[in-house]
């Protein structure tokens, strides 16, 4: 190798290249270690990297405090064994390390606020290829930042939606319903949704159901009143928000019923919205360009989101 070659390799000692705003105020733990931001960095060997051969959660706090913490563990616990990861440590463990993340998060912030809170487990690194055996180390790694929810205009006014028509990755695999690292079909949905100027995308399957969102759930009301969204036996995440929301109507005296709809039943449906950790409940107003309801956000989507934060608070106290 020249000389001049060389010195375009990137010495370690270099300065970490310069984190988007969004990040700077990031903390990184890696292997139960904290590390800084700007130097964290996993090895292009890693098979998360390679190969999207990776499980993550992602949840926010309250009051400073993770919501639905040890639920959000077990499922990645869960997605882990789906995809045939060894958990590095004990669930036990991850609760652990999470809570301390959020502590010393919430006590370096500037101001107060809530929290984003990413925890990923990675096969690890181990010789190319795509046999799993090839690596024995998973790495595990939790990332904090401050939360930025959807700005207050969208939940009074409601947002727009497109459909995507796909197959997702994991679909009638032993992976099924896990939470993988691959988001490559929600990247391509999230895409089309954001030239569309909307603000999610809905997943259409090849016999013309809504399953969920790119990175949500959906739940619509029909004519007689009752809530529908989903069932798991779609293959559809079973998302934490989805499962308290699920509760939080049956305890407000609301038929819920688990059914998978056509394109067709959701733009006939009197409201629909959308759920997720960060979002908690955002009211859909248009598929497509079509308007559902009155073209705005309905009552029962206002009852159950008041609701729906109220437990979340109640939860965390």
């Amino acid at each position: 190798m020249s000389a001049q070659n060389s010195s375009q390799i990137r010495d370690e000692a270099a300065p970490a290249q310069a984190l988007p705003a969004a990040l700077r105020e990031a903390r990184i733990w890696m292997d139960g270690q904290e590390c800084p931001a700007a130097a964290a960095s996993v090895s292009v060997f890693d098979r998360g990297f390679l190969y999207g051969d990776s499980v993550f959660e992602t949840l926010r706090t309250y009051a400073g405090r993770p919501f639905a913490l040890a639920e959000h563990v077990e499922r990645l616990a869960e997605s882990a064994r789906k995809v045939f990861i060894d958990l590095p440590v004990g669930t036990g463990v991850l609760r652990s390390e999470i809570l301390a993340a959020c502590a010393a998060s919430v006590r370096a912030g500037a101001e107060p606020g809530e929290l984003y809170v990413r925890s990923m487990v990675t096969r690890g690194v181990g010789a190319l290829g795509l046999d799993p055996g090839l690596a024995s180390r998973p790495l595990r790694v939790i990332i904090t930042t401050p939360l930025s929810p959807p700005a207050p205009e969208l939940y009074e006014h409601g947002i727009a939606t497109v459909t995507y028509r796909a197959a997702r990755l994991a679909d009638h695999t032993e992976a099924s319903g896990a939470k993988l690292g691959n988001y490559l079909v929600a990247v391509l949905a999230t895409r089309k949704a954001a030239i569309a100027g909307a603000k999610e995308a809905l997943i259409v399957d090849s016999a013309g159901q809504v399953l969920e969102g790119a990175t949500s759930n959906v739940f619509w009301l029909d004519g007689a009143g009752v809530l529908h969204t989903p069932g798991l036996d779609s293959g559809i995440l079973g998302g934490i928000t989805r499962k308290h929301l699920l509760s939080v109507a049956r305890a407000l005296g609301r038929k819920v019923d688990e059914t998978t709809p056509s394109l067709d039943e959701l733009l006939s449906a009197r409201e629909v919205f959308i759920s997720s950790s960060v979002r908690e409940l955002l009211p859909v107003v248009a598929v497509d360009g079509q308007p559902i309801g009155g073209g705005r956000p309905g009552p029962v989507t206002r009852e159950l989101h008041a609701a729906f934060r109220a437990h979340c608070l109640r939860s965390v106290g």
